[in-house]
């Protein structure tokens, strides 16, 4: 069945009036951390094309009102943590498995994965994908989509968090369906989509107007029921509307979704969440306000402040104070320097209170390195690692389940359907492809388990020493190993096979039996009677 762009309109009316109840709150955490970014929640609606004034207008007025940048600093703590710690660049973060397969088909996996991993950061994704934590940090959700670039590997595209809404076709599930607004000029329009899919007033303004702004409708959510192999029957559906004329002007189609929306923290009954910046806002008002009274004091401060009598000489209301001037009084005592009553050293140990309690607030304290101070331990270390792992477990749980995997998965799809990995083995057609995660936040979660074994080998090795050898017969040495180095990162083609691990040992077996027998027979050459 066609898209019908009135059904299309009607449902993002009621995909705003959702949004709504959460709207104010996202606006003031980002006019406290990064107005810019947030101009879109500030002017309620599409920035036009041709509205780049107007919003830079509304962004100046909100940085204007914004007198410290602690929740700015402390944000841009937090979400480098969320992005080093989940798809660093310089490491590969993830490897691909499947249930049941044997030596080769890892190997196949892994080469995949590392495909996948090289054309991810080869592409925009890694100054797309700050900017996505950076919005998770603020607001507590983004945007993020991926498709295959027409020159070939992976495009990335955050859509603006002001323009998109979201809904799910199941409860408490994931977001699966956004529409995303939008503005073209209507020569970015022509380019886009062609005249012949264009109203006849875009085709006009084209002519005339080329830079007159026309408002769009992104709208990506599943098709029920759908199998096909063309663009409009697959399982995803992308239609693109003009929003004034009601016109489809594109339909297609994905064979997953080409769009994550993961979330930090989801509020009861809807489909949207709150960040951390969300917490530490009444800290934010407060020490906006408190910069805001030391700098009116302030100017009590420096320039003073005066009594003055009017004595019939000295006139209190035309009397100007300043250098190289002469005051005509009556007395010297006719006008006097009043002493401020405001206490700088209170206010400025209560602004250090709160800005420690931001800092709190999105861990910038424990997430960002000590610079000053002397050099810890290894043991210090690894007492802070584990912290840090503590404190970003449970969100990054959820950044696995709502993006990463996505991220892969669609990757994997792209790049499998696109021929770059090469045919997969034949024992793994029809099999189900999961992600297994090596970022440093996934070993940071994973050396538990390294560090559980080590001290019960310590155990067995305590034990065996002391004489019961038979302790270290109930261990299995050989898997030991292997899933040591899996949970250590360590590549797959480094790591033997148990067959080839067997073949080894026998082969040793076998030269160490020949030498044996050749000693043997020497000894007994030498110690043969002489005839």
């Amino acid at each position: 069945m066609a898209a019908d762009g009135e059904q299309i309109l009607r449902r993002l009316e009621r995909m705003k009036t959702a949004r709504s109840v959460v709207e104010t709150d996202i606006r003031d955490c980002y006019r406290y951390t990064d107005p810019a970014r947030g101009a879109g929640f500030e002017m309620l609606g599409t920035v036009p094309a041709d509205g780049a004034l107007s919003a830079a207008s509304v962004i100046h007025d909100k940085k204007a009102d914004l007198l410290t940048d602690v929740g700015t600093e402390a944000a841009r703590i937090h979400a480098s943590a969320l992005m080093s710690g989940s798809t660093p660049a310089n490491t590969l973060w993830f490897g691909l498995d499947v249930d049941g397969a044997q030596q080769a088909d890892k190997q196949w996996l892994e080469q995949a994965a590392h495909t996948i991993w090289t054309n991810i950061h080869a592409s925009n994704y890694d100054a797309v994908g700050f900017d996505c934590m950076w919005d998770m940090t603020i607001a507590g959700q983004f945007v993020l989509f991926a498709d295959e670039a027409p020159e070939g590997g992976y495009h990335f595209e955050q859509w603006p968090l002001a323009n998109c809404y979201f809904a799910s076709t199941k409860a408490s599930g994931p977001v699966d369906t956004v529409f995303n607004e939008f503005s073209l000029t209507a020569e970015q329009a022509i380019a886009e989509y062609g005249e012949n899919m264009l109203p006849e007033k875009v085709v006009e303004a084209f002519r005339e107007k080329p830079d007159t702004s026309f408002n769009f409708v992104r709208a990506v959510y599943p098709r029920m029921g759908a199998n096909g192999k063309f663009a409009r029957n697959l399982p995803i559906a992308s239609c693109h509307v003009e929003k004034d004329s009601k016109r489809v002007v594109r339909e297609s189609g994905y064979h997953e979704s080409p769009v994550s929306v993961p979330r930090w923290r989801i509020l009861p009954g809807s489909q949207y969440s709150l960040g951390p910046t969300y917490d530490a806002l009444p800290t934010l008002k407060t020490l906006n306000k408190a910069v805001e009274m030391v700098l009116a004091n302030m100017d009590l401060a420096v320039a003073g402040m005066w009594i003055a009598e009017d004595d019939g000489v000295l006139n209190a209301k035309t009397i100007k104070i300043g250098a190289r001037k002469v005051i005509v009084a009556n007395s010297v005592d006719s006008m006097k320097a009043l002493q401020p009553a405001a206490k700088f050293d209170a206010a400025f140990l209560q602004i250090e209170r709160l800005e420690a309690q931001v800092r709190r607030n999105y861990m910038a304290d424990q997430l960002s390195p000590a610079t000053d101070g002397p050099v810890i331990s290894a043991t210090e270390a690894a007492i802070r690692d584990e912290r840090i792992r503590q404190l970003l477990g449970p969100i990054y749980g959820r950044t696995q389940s709502e993006f990463l995997q996505w991220l892969v998965l669609r990757c994997f799809g792209i790049a499998y359907r696109a021929g770059a990995l090469g045919a997969a083995p034949p024992s793994l057609q029809g099999k189900v492809v999961s992600v297994r995660y090596a970022s440093p936040l996934a070993r940071s979660q994973r050396a538990v388990e390294v560090a559980a074994m080590d001290r019960y080998e310590q155990t067995l090795g305590a034990h065996a020493a002391a004489g019961m050898t038979d302790a270290l017969d109930g261990y299995e040495w050989d898997e030991s190993r292997r899933l040591r180095a899996e949970l250590m990162g360590v590549p797959l083609k480094l790591i033997k096979d148990q067959d080839a691990i067997d073949a080894t040992r026998k082969q040793r077996q076998a030269a160490a039996q020949q030498a044996q027998a050749m000693q043997l027979a020497s000894a007994a050459a030498t110690s043969a009677p002489m005839q």
